[in-house]
This record gives C-alpha cells, sequence and structure tokens, in this order.
C-alpha cells in the first residue's frame, strides 16, 4: 500500500491507521473513491466508518457482484469475483465503495450483523453469482426458482437458447425465436410508429 498523500479523504486516513495491513489499494474513479480491503477486515471496517463519529457511515446503498473469470484487464483485486458494498455518510454528504476479491469455494463475512438492509443484497449476489456470505443464512434461492441449475450472471452462463416455461405450464419462445421490436426500439422500422408499437 502505497503511504498516504497530504489531500487523502478523511476516510482513507482513519481506515489506513486501523488497519494498515487490510487497506489493499486505494482507487479513484470517476470522481468516486474505491477501498479494496481484505474480506476477513471487511466487517471491522465497515464498522468504524460507520461508527467513527468524523464519518457516520450509517447509510447502507448496495452491495452487488461482479465476475471477472473472462476479464483480461488490470484488476484491482485477486480472485474470480468481487463483491462492492457502496455506502453513504449523510453527515459528509459523500459515497465510499469497499470492493473484496473472492474466489468459487471461499466466503466474505456478511454485514448483515451491521447493516440490516445487507441480507438482501447479499442473497441476491449468492443466487446470482454463487458467492457465500458467512453468516447470512440463506435457505434455497431468493431470486430464481428453487430448481434452477447454476448462477446466471457468471460469465459461462449459456444467453438464451431454451425455451422459457412459464407458470401455466406454457412455453414461450426462445430468445433467438422471435425478435420483435416494441415501443422505443428500432431494428428497422421507425421507433414509436404504428408498425412497431401497435398503436
Amino acid at each position: 500500500m502505497s503511504p498516504a498523500t497530504e489531500n487523502e479523504r478523511l476516510e482513507i486516513v482513519k481506515v489506513r491507521e486501523a488497519f494498515p495491513d487490510d487497506l489493499l489499494k486505494v482507487k479513484e474513479f470517476r470522481g468516486e473513491t474505491y477501498l479494496c480491503v481484505t474480506r476477513y477486515a471487511l466487517p471491522a471496517i465497515v464498522q468504524l466508518l460507520k461508527d467513527d463519529s468524523d464519518l457516520e457511515y450509517i447509510y447502507f446503498s448496495e452491495c452487488v457482484g461482479v465476475d471477472y473469470s473472462k476479464w483480461e484487464h488490470e484488476r484491482d483485486l485477486e480472485g474470480r469475483f468481487e463483491v462492492v458494498y457502496n455506502l453513504m455518510s449523510l453527515k459528509l454528504h459523500s459515497r465510499i465503495f469497499l470492493k473484496v476479491g473472492v474466489d468459487d469455494g471461499q466466503t466474505v463475512p456478511s454485514l448483515k450483523p451491521i447493516f440490516l438492509g445487507a441480507e438482501y443484497p447479499e442473497r441476491e449476489v449468492s443466487d446470482l453469482f454463487g458467492v457465500v456470505f458467512e453468516g447470512n443464512v440463506n435457505s434455497g434461492r431468493f431470486l430464481l426458482p428453487d430448481d434452477w441449475i447454476g448462477f446466471p450472471l457468471r460469465k459461462e452462463y449459456p444467453l438464451g437458447g431454451d425455451d422459457v416455461l412459464f407458470d401455466k405450464g406454457d412455453r414461450g419462445p426462445a430468445v433467438e425465436d422471435l425478435m420483435m421490436p416494441h415501443a422505443g426500439e428500432s431494428f428497422e422500422g421507425r421507433t414509436g410508429s404504428s408498425e412497431i408499437s401497435g398503436r
């Protein structure tokens, strides 16, 4: 980790002082700050950001997953997946993002004990990517049917070609069977025209 700079954000200074070995990288991108941290220190770092009276990152905005298995460019962290947490400080009117890297078979400590609002976003990432969050109890699928096989946001997951089975037993067309534009789109006609929108 590089040494502190003179104009560094207070959040970075406090995290670096408390967790010098767990702050792996600081990244500024498009006006946002990303703290790349170790998985096992994630809850303690988030607790610091939430409880520190100078920071008060008390609002959990979101948690998202990213599959980098096919990514051939420079990466911020090791591991196939990255889990990105977005926190907001109403006191500072600012956001901060925390990123952790994780591979298949590894777990990420859940932030549910710190932010109850982390439960459903973590379950979504688990359901769609297969990332396991330790401490966030999953009893089956969350967004997908219980008999769904695989994790549809992984890069190796097939992109269509299967008939869609609807709840009344009807089968819908596969993606390639029917390509029909609708209002707001145009493949060959005029967008919003009666030929396309039916109006």
